[in-house]
């Protein structure tokens, strides 16, 4: 028996996003994830403004007038969503977490997809694979995915993006839009020299993606149709003036106590995050990637709108 309390939470998340996938995300999501490929339909008469290319030679012969096929879009898509699970999925400074808005977006692209009779999968992912969950369609799986999303209790509380994306190459066969949902910070095999030196020196470690192998993204990208969505927190990009703090690394449990009414140390701290986050993009600019950054602080409906107007413009200039 799932808990009230979580049933009516998830009933919310329906709620909130239903409007949007009505609206618009349903029908730019089928603009911006084409199918593979064309499926013959008909064949009908031939008409003004045809194209002659289209024409049936061999029934345009017995008919003794032209003919055309007619194709239709070889639609069903199977969507995975890669959901980040770790510890520094928790935090949040406004009113979502990081791990809510993921959830969030997992049901807007989730009900899109089953409109365009997609199917969707979710694996949930640590610093090991915590979860999968095959493609399938239908209200209810949809649910039950933001449920796992939502609820799920992970065994570990690192990240390693690697092992993901190696189990969705292996259990995944067939090419799939693959949406990966993480914040791109920490990693399992974080040296412990490099989160001492930080220690040291008194300032927020935070390593980004960067380590992940340049190979492995383009691996994933040649089988799939890889997709990479930052959630973030504003804090988690700059710090506030509030004075000393004590913060705690929700992966590594580090604690490091720092003084946030240093304007150099907050100076410092936002360029580094800035130049990390440069890193990150360019990495997945090398790999052929596209990415969107999402931020607990800010609606994303305008900024996933802007997403599927670029897909589209880019597949229709071919």
């Amino acid at each position: 028996m799932i808990p009230r309390e979580i049933l009516r939470k998830i009933r919310q998340i329906e709620i909130r996003t239903k409007r949007l996938v009505s609206e618009s995300a349903a029908g730019q999501y089928h603009s911006a994830f084409k199918g593979q490929g064309m499926d013959f339909d008909e064949v009908r008469e031939y008409q003004p403004g045809d194209d002659v290319r289209a024409i049936d030679w061999n029934v345009t012969a017995r008919m003794n007038h032209p003919f055309i096929k007619k194709f239709v879009e070889e639609r069903e898509l199977t969507v995975v969503l890669v959901v980040d699970v770790s510890g520094s999925g928790l935090f949040g400074s406004s009113d979502y977490t990081k791990r809510e808005l993921a959830a969030e977006l997992a049901s807007v692209l989730a009900f899109s997809a089953i409109r365009n009779n997609d199917k969707v999968g979710l694996l949930l992912f640590s610093e090991e694979v915590e979860a999968f969950i095959p493609p399938r369609k239908g209200r209810r799986h949809v649910l039950r995915v933001i449920r796992e999303i939502l609820f799920f209790e992970p065994r570990h509380r690192g990240t390693d993006i690697q092992a993901a994306l190696d189990f969705v190459q292996r259990v995944v066969t067939r090419r799939a839009v693959v949406v990966l949902i993480s914040d791109f910070l920490g990693q399992t095999r974080t040296a412990q020299r490099d989160i001492a030196g930080h220690l040291r020196r008194g300032v927020v470690f935070s390593a980004t993606l960067g380590q992940v192998p340049l190979s492995s993204l383009r691996q994933a990208r040649r089988r799939h149709d890889v997709v990479a969505v930052q959630v973030v927190d504003r804090f988690e990009l700059e710090l506030p003036p509030l004075g000393r703090m004590i913060l705690k690394d929700a992966e590594t449990g580090e604690v490091v106590e720092i003084d946030t009414g240093h304007r150099l140390r907050r100076e410092g701290f936002t360029e580094r995050q800035r130049r990390g986050q440069r890193e990150l993009e360019k990495l997945f600019r090398s790999a052929a990637i596209d990415f969107i950054q999402l931020r607990t602080d800010q609606p994303y409906a305008r900024a996933l709108a802007r997403f599927f107007e670029t897909r589209e413009k880019r597949r229709l200039r071919g």
